[in-house]
């Protein structure tokens, strides 16, 4: 296999590749003619190499029509539903998408589209579920056949928020995105007797490489609801007999506090993974001992296409507070001046390996600072053991972790500003039992005005989750001798 064009070819027809809770059941034949039909009746409206905003839910629309776009060589894009147009606006107009595919009806990624003249194509099911392509009501029958693309072709064009005040565009290929499958599949020998319940949203690596392609790519089966619900979570598990989900430490989080209640089982899936943010070693310890299966933390990130280190399942080494050993990538630890150090010596965590993508989309100055002496900066603090476990330390980055949502301070910086009444603005991060950390701000202000208006003109301009839980309405923000700003003296005055 060159490309995730053939993702789908090796399995047996019978197989069951996608449930949908409450709804159909699609088998690899299915799935395969489903996604051929299309890919051929996109490839009358988008070109090799051209990128497709997909703004749609978690769904069999979401995975048909993902993979009908990398079968016809062009650039999947997907994005979060929840943006604001002015996110909406960005993001299309970075990837330079040539078209956009949404859901019926009103939404803010339609107005983005049509602002930028971007075409569009509505998504919907038949009642016998097939999904249905449509442009202005009438649905698209023109069919033309498709190259499929080659393993160096861009396949996926994600965003990554950085220390620039918008987010990168981060290009993976198809090589990259097989390469993360293979290390996935392998670290939690996924079969085809696995059911993986995908629970994170498919616009996210978590979710689509983490869980669903790397399920697929194994011959297994992916259980795929519209969104996480922890209040039919086990009636999902116990139907569908999965065998394993990967989440944010929120969401076990989240599992846990409601288990008795939900009269959780006591042994469950084959292993519980945690990804995107750090898990607290109690948070691990009550999940094995509450669901009684071994929890795996892993590391990764959207440059790496995903997994980058893991612990191990059983006999392999697992760690409370560790995010285990590198899978198929070779991670290392750097010093200031671009030296590898050595065990047990903290620095900047660096990787290489195939899954790691080639440079970010149209930004130089952001290539020149993350790779060095072909390693890739992660921008994360951590040290390796004499077993080469890797713990994370810190972040080197000031990038705010949401319950695994990356946010950029300095884009929430930049909304702030926007408001007629703010001279200055600093965001920063806070720790949080929940979210791991919380978004909060501190502005001074030229006129009077209150911090509910000051969050619900955020509130027109950023998604939720980046909108501050709190804004400190403060005469001055502490600065340093010469003069500037540091986040983490401003968190250290108004928040900790």
């Amino acid at each position: 296999m060159t490309s995730l064009a053939n993702i789908l070819d090796d399995q047996p027809a019978d197989k069951s590749s996608i449930l949908i809770p409450d709804g159909p059941t699609i088998t690899y034949g299915a799935l395969r003619d489903e996604v051929e039909r299309i890919a051929e009746t996109l490839a009358s409206a988008i070109g090799p190499q051209q990128a497709v905003s997909i703004v749609l839910p978690n769904g069999l629309e979401f995975m048909v029509v993902f993979l009908a776009v990398a079968r016809t060589g062009a650039i999947a894009a997907p994005l979060n539903s929840a943006y604001t147009l002015d996110e909406f606006t960005f993001f299309m107009e970075d990837a330079d998408a040539r078209l956009v595919i949404l859901p019926e009806g009103e939404h803010p990624g339609r107005d983005a589209a049509r602002q930028l003249g971007i075409p569009t194509l509505d998504v919907s099911l038949s009642d016998n579920s097939k999904v249905r392509l449509s442009r202005d009501g009438s649905e698209l029958t023109e069919r033309k056949d498709t190259s499929g693309p080659s393993p160096d072709d861009i396949a996926l064009f994600l965003h990554t928020s950085g220390t620039t005040s918008r987010p990168k565009g981060v290009p993976l290929t198809h090589a990259n995105l097989l390469a993360s499958l293979r290390n996935i599949g392998d670290t939690y020998t996924l079969t085809p007797d696995d059911i993986a319940m995908v629970v994170m949203p498919l616009f996210h690596v978590h979710g689509l490489i983490g869980v669903a392609l790397s399920t697929l790519n194994t011959g297994g089966s992916i259980v795929v609801p519209s969104r996480f619900s922890a209040s039919r979570f086990w009636h999902e598990q116990r139907s569908t007999r999965a065998t394993w989900y990967s989440a944010v430490p929120t969401i076990h989080q989240i599992l846990l506090m409601r288990a008795d209640d939900d009269n959780a089982p006591y042994e469950s899936f084959r292993f519980i993974r945690s990804c995107s943010a750090a898990l607290a070693p109690s948070v691990f310890n009550d999940l094995e001992s509450r669901f009684g299966a071994p929890v795996l933390e892993a590391y990764g990130m959207t440059e790496a296409s995903h997994q980058m280190a893991s612990n191990l399942l059983p006999p392999g080494n697992r760690r409370p507070g560790t995010v285990g050993i590198g899978t198929g990538v070779d991670i290392g630890i750097m010093d200031d001046d671009g030296g590898l150090r050595n065990a047990g010596q903290t620095g900047e965590v660096v990787i290489r390996g195939p899954n790691v993508t080639l440079g970010y989309h149209n930004n130089p100055t952001a290539n020149a600072e993350a790779f060095t002496n072909g390693w890739f900066r992660t921008g994360d603090q951590g040290v390796l053991d004499a077993d080469s476990v890797l713990t994370l330390t810190g972040r080197i980055k000031e990038l705010i972790n949401r319950g695994g949502e990356k946010i950029s301070p300095l884009e929430v910086d930049a909304v702030l500003l926007q408001h007629p009444y703010v001279a200055e603005a600093v965001c920063f991060g806070v720790p949080d039992v929940k979210y791991g950390e919380a978004v909060q701000a501190a502005v001074v202000l030229s006129d009077a005005v209150t911090e509910g208006d000051i969050r619900s003109f955020c509130g027109g301009h950023l998604a939720d989750f980046k909108i501050p839980d709190r804004v400190y309405l403060v005469d001055a923000l502490p600065r340093t001798a010469t003069g500037k700003i540091q986040r983490r003296n401003v968190a250290a005055q108004f928040a900790l």
